[in-house]
């Protein structure tokens, strides 16, 4: 039986899977990396030290496949958006990577739409100018690190770096190149206009291609650091979001990605090139051709949670702490929470607002506040969600992954707040299984993205909204959304007597 690897590269660790042509997980490894944090709001990583784990990681994973190596067909990859490493003309590592989480170039962003125009930056790269992406990091070198900055040869994202340590070949594709703010989505090339206006070389922008092209094969070097056999397939692979949609089964009009972990996400398919959201939420390339995403973000979703308990009920388990959730009624007894934690990106990118709870009195207790939090995080990522009905999308089916998916009563409250038929997958590996569907349509074991995402995919349990909760959640939302504009002001003020 053939077989392929997929090889999700996370901010703390990469994962790899090996999957049969059943969709069937044989084996899956995981190894960590240290972020490097030297200030506040730092977050950088040794590139070498991706591939030093994902060579541990494979020779692990080669190492207990019982099988012939040579039925491995190929590999694909999944990886953290936005990062950015910088090679010289020897293709060495610069310096460290700076990550997607990094913070440092708030100044850079200011100077982007200072020197591009917002209207510009939204007609040419579908998003707004965000810390997070990979052009102001780029500007931030060339301002503070000039010398490094005069020995750049070629930018890559993360995932490229690790594909050209094991092929020699420099690429990058289509759905990490939409988050650089440096590509022209719809036209799918990059952009000689935003280089130009920003003064950034066009020719350090790697070579495109798409995320189901087969870039070569692993080298001879490779091959023997891990067992894997020298024919084995490289495919460009996708960025993380791109790849849980396809891990997800998010390949068709009206189909929806609710993804809740540290942060939430809220990823819908896309075939128009042109829709114009007005940069309230994020535009991007698919990993199948010639389709897109939109995608909304809770910064502080499962997050939100994960801080409820360590304050209220650190040394319980999660199911200790949500037992009873089921009885709360809708709108937990009057309480209302936003999920404000940590500040939020959609629709409000406000890194000063902070979280509150409304409605508290003495009768409410300990399980109506984790109520309260659940219902919150569920309404921020509704907003999204109204965001994408509002111009014109259909929403009638959720695919829901991530902590959200484990808890049987969050699941219906989704389908209540969204209004849609929420589904749980059987087996839920997200954008390692992504890049691994990718090695497998890239190898040819099916005609299509779709049809090789339906042998791999299996539903397990549907969701319906209760009509009755529908219209209870809808007049709470309408009060959620109020809480944001009427603590705005208050939390600004506050602001200085939080702690560094």
């Amino acid at each position: 039986m053939k077989h392929v690897i997929g090889v999700d590269l996370g901010t703390s660790a990469v994962k790899v899977v090996l999957v049969n042509q059943q969709g069937q997980i044989v084996n899956e490894v995981s190894k960590p990396y240290p972020l490097i944090q030297e200030k506040s709001g730092y977050s950088e990583q040794d590139p070498n030290e991706w591939v030093t784990q994902t060579t541990a990681a494979l020779k692990e994973l080669v190492s207990t496949f019982n099988g012939d190596v040579a039925s491995i067909d190929g590999l694909s990859f999944s990886g953290q958006m936005h990062g950015l490493v910088l090679l010289d003309n020897n293709n060495e590592v610069l310096r460290n990577a700076i990550l997607w989480n990094d913070t440092r170039t708030t100044e850079q962003c200011q100077q982007i739409y200072n020197l591009v125009g917002e209207e510009k930056l939204l007609q040419i790269t579908k998003n707004p100018a965000l810390e997070g992406f990979t052009l102001p990091k780029l500007l931030w070198v060339k301002q503070y690190e000039p010398e490094t900055f005069a020995k750049a040869s070629v930018f890559m994202l993360p995932k490229d770096y690790l594909r050209y340590k094991m092929t020699g070949q420099i690429h990058s594709e289509y759905s990490d190149a939409a988050g650089t703010l440096l590509l022209n989505v719809a036209e799918k090339s990059w952009s000689e206009e935003m280089c130009e206006l920003t003064g950034i070389p066009a020719n350090i922008c790697p070579p495109l291609v798409e995320s189901h092209g087969n870039v070569g094969t692993i080298t001879a070097q490779f091959a023997s650091e891990t067992g894997l056999a020298e024919s084995t397939k490289v495919f460009a692979g996708g960025a993380d979001n791109a790849c849980g949609a396809i891990g997800s089964g998010i390949l068709s009009k009206g189909k929806t990605l609710c993804s809740i972990g540290t942060s939430g996400v809220v990823l819908s398919y896309e075939e128009e090139k042109d829709r114009d959201f007005g940069g309230k939420v994020h535009y991007f390339n698919h990993g199948e051709e010639n389709t897109f995403y939109t995608m909304g973000v809770t910064l502080a979703a499962g997050y939100s949670l994960s801080w409820f308990k360590d304050v209220f009920a650190k040394e319980e388990a999660f199911e200790t702490l949500l037992q009873g959730l089921e009885n709360v009624p809708v709108g937990a007894n009057g309480l209302l929470f936003t999920p404000y934690v940590v500040g939020e990106r959609t629709p409000h990118a406000d890194a000063t607002i902070r979280a509150s709870f409304i409605g508290m009195d003495a009768s409410h207790e300990r399980i109506d506040f984790a109520r309260a939090v659940i219902e919150g995080i569920t309404f921020s990522l509704q907003e999204s969600i109204d965001i994408f009905r509002q111009s014109g999308k259909t929403i009638d089916t959720i695919i829901s992954i991530g902590g959200g998916a484990k808890n049987e009563t969050w699941l219906q409250i989704q389908a209540d707040v969204f209004n849609a038929k929420i589904v749980k997958l059987q087996s839920e590996q997200g954008p390692a299984i992504g890049a691994a569907i990718l090695a497998a349509y890239g190898s040819g074991w099916a005609s299509s993205l779709q049809e090789c995402a339906d042998a791999f995919l299996i539903e397990d349990i549907v969701y319906e909204p209760i009509p009755e909760n529908v219209e209870k959640y809808a007049t709470l939302f309408n009060l959620y959304k109020q809480v944001y504009s009427q603590t705005k002001e208050l939390n600004e003020g506050l602001k200085s007597f939080r702690k560094n």
